[in-house]
């Protein structure tokens, strides 16, 4: 309680953790006891909100919430790496709309990608009105983040954020399509080359992809690699050349690792698509480099860091914002064609 935490010298409970013990999200306790609730948030809900925080002896950071109503109007994205060209679509779309609020935006890296990420600004943190974090656990995030800074995760799992707001691509219904445009090819061997990362996006990837194989009589088969060209094609290579009957359709998390796997084809003395049908995921521009070019699912990559920025701008204001996930596209390409 608020009394034995102040006399113990304990940690002084933040939004956050109102947030965990109501049940609702961080931005719904940012409404509520900023008294801007009132017909979007139930009054029951509000009211929990208001006796948890009471139970917890939280009191807002004043000082955290005058930065936050736009004196320093910094806002930093965080993300996993740079050599990667999605990320830089992110940050061209956040920061298009953090520029119309007057916004400036700091990128920087997390050295590990979904690792525990070092605060850049040790105890400059104040500087900062909020942070927009891709494809990272939030847990990760508590250096950084501090006591009370508003926090959007983008590409994140909305049920382990710990109150964080999420904003997500629909990356489910882009491995749906693509299964059930293979499906539709007549392949029913596959290969599932996935990327070796212990990551939510990724989980949601190989989920979707056995609930569109299920009843279909379907077999498939599954391979990791880093997602790199070199690493994709020693595994993809393995992959294919292992005793029993060869997939007839490779699915991949990523367009780097389709890449390696028309690499491991031809090597193989494979023809993509009459031996092999490949297929991506994102719509880098990589998938249009190479030969044939790439059956993938695009990704709005510019439009998620537009979503995930405005979603920052309604948790600094006390707004609720938009968790609708933002639809993919199947582009159809020359890596896919009917099966052998």
């Amino acid at each position: 309680m608020a009394g034995p935490q102040q006399e113990t010298g304990g940690p002084r409970p933040t939004s956050r953790d109102v947030a965990r013990a109501a049940g609702v999200s961080q931005a719904t306790v940012s409404l509520v006891l900023g008294d801007k609730w009132r017909g979007r948030v139930a009054e029951p809900t509000a009211e929990r909100v208001r006796t948890t925080a009471r139970e917890l002896g939280y009191r807002p950071n004043l000082a955290a919430r005058n930065l936050r109503l736009g004196r320093t109007r910094t806002a930093l994205l965080v993300v996993p790496a740079l050599t990667n060209e999605f990320f830089a679509h992110v940050h061209t779309g956040a920061a298009r709309v953090a520029a119309r609020h007057g916004f400036g935006v700091v990128l920087y890296l997390s050295p590990d990608g979904a690792g525990p990420a070092r605060d850049p600004f040790d105890s400059a943190r104040a500087s900062l009105d909020g942070v927009l974090a891709s494809s990272m656990a939030s847990h990760a995030l508590a250096a950084i983040r501090g006591d009370d800074l508003p926090l959007v995760m983008l590409d994140s799992d909305p049920a382990r954020s710990l109150g964080a707001a999420t904003v997500n691509l629909d990356l489910a219904d882009g491995m749906r399509r693509v299964t059930e445009h293979l499906l539709a090819l007549g392949h029913r061997d596959f290969l599932h080359l996935a990327a070796d990362i212990d990551s939510w996006t990724f989980d949601v990837r190989a989920n979707a992809l056995a609930a569109a194989l299920s009843g279909t009589g379907a077999a498939v088969r599954r391979a990791a690699a880093p997602l790199t060209v070199e690493a994709a094609r020693t595994a993809a290579e393995a992959a294919l050349a292992a005793p029993g009957p060869r997939p007839t359709a490779v699915i991949c998390d990523d367009d780097f690792l389709a890449a390696g796997v028309c690499k491991a084809a031809r090597r193989l003395g494979l023809r993509v698509p009459e031996d092999l049908s490949v297929t991506g995921f994102d719509d880098l521009t990589l998938a249009t480099a190479v030969e044939p070019e790439l059956t993938t699912v695009r990704l709005p990559a510019e439009h998620f860091g537009e979503r995930g920025m405005e979603s920052l701008m309604a948790v600094v204001e006390g707004r609720a914002p938009d968790s609708t996930p933002l639809a993919v596209e199947l582009v159809v390409r020359g890596s896919t064609g009917p099966a052998r």
